[in-house]
């Protein structure tokens, strides 16, 4: 446990946890963002994540699972009033027991290597933090190697993004790149023929055709309209998800999995 301050006053120490949720460029500036909830907490430390600060209700007696936390982190340590807890938990009634400040990751796509029986996921233009938080869970649960967002989206550090992905966020690699260009690049880097695969609606043939057992990397398109041309025109194939009923299209983060779950089932 690090140096222990307190907090009670909306002083420019909280105004700087208040803008972690909801400034993109606050958070890249100070390269942290604000984590809430016990499994995503529990995650970041059993994954080696960096803890900048660690901040508890100061008005309550901590439970066992909070002083293991503040032990483990080896971070500052702030108490913070209760009302201003709930202000930073964003929960209006009820305050969290502990919040954390976590550092960002190095999201360089170099960093990775595409092996043998390699499965990534690119998610373009994610304009929904939901959807992105949604499909990392996804990733997870399927045992991607490798997440990556392409081009302008939302932040995958935005607490709701956090939140959707239920912690995951905090064992799924994850990279950036700008443009479908600079992910083709990588992976005429790797020693392995790693196949794109996108997702349309009008694909080339129904996904359960498509071989998916070999090293693959998936594209799925943004919520609104799907594939970017530069990614229809990088993909090595496209592939349509067979839907009917009165649905014009699955939401992004569905689609995702679905792809992601036949690709395991193929393997299997």
């Amino acid at each position: 446990m690090g140096r222990q301050l307190r907090v009670t006053t909306r002083n420019a120490r909280f105004q700087e946890w208040e803008a972690l949720l909801g400034n993109r460029k606050k958070r890249n500036q100070l390269g942290g963002f604000l984590v809430q909830g016990v499994r995503p907490i529990d995650l970041a430390l059993a994954h080696g994540w960096d803890f900048q600060e660690v901040l508890f209700d100061a008005d309550r007696r901590l439970s066992d699972w909070a002083r293991g936390v503040l032990d483990r982190a080896d971070a500052d340590v702030y108490a913070v009033s209760r009302e201003l807890m709930a202000e930073l938990g964003e929960k209006d009634a009820d305050a969290p027991e502990l919040l954390a400040v976590v550092s960002m990751p190095d999201l360089s796509l170099g960093r990775f290597t595409a092996g043998p029986g390699f499965l990534g996921v690119v998610f373009d233009r994610p304009g929904s933090p939901g959807n992105l938080g949604s499909l990392i869970r996804s990733a997870d649960a399927f045992g991607a190697d490798l997440v990556v967002v392409t081009g302008h989206g939302v932040d995958p550090f935005d607490p709701r993004t956090v939140r959707a992905s239920t912690g995951s966020l905090f064992s799924t690699p994850l990279a950036r790149a700008e443009r479908p260009g600079d992910v083709a690049s990588w992976l005429a880097e790797q020693t392995e023929t790693v196949r794109m695969v996108g997702t349309d609606e009008q694909g080339e043939r129904d996904l359960a055709e498509v071989d998916l057992r070999g090293p693959t990397l998936l594209v799925i398109g943004r919520e609104a309209d799907g594939m970017s041309r530069a990614w229809s025109e990088t993909v090595d194939e496209t592939a349509r998800i067979p839907i009917g009923g009165a649905a014009s299209s699955l939401n992004a983060a569905a689609a995702g999995s679905i792809v992601l779950y036949e690709a395991v089932r193929q393997r299997a």
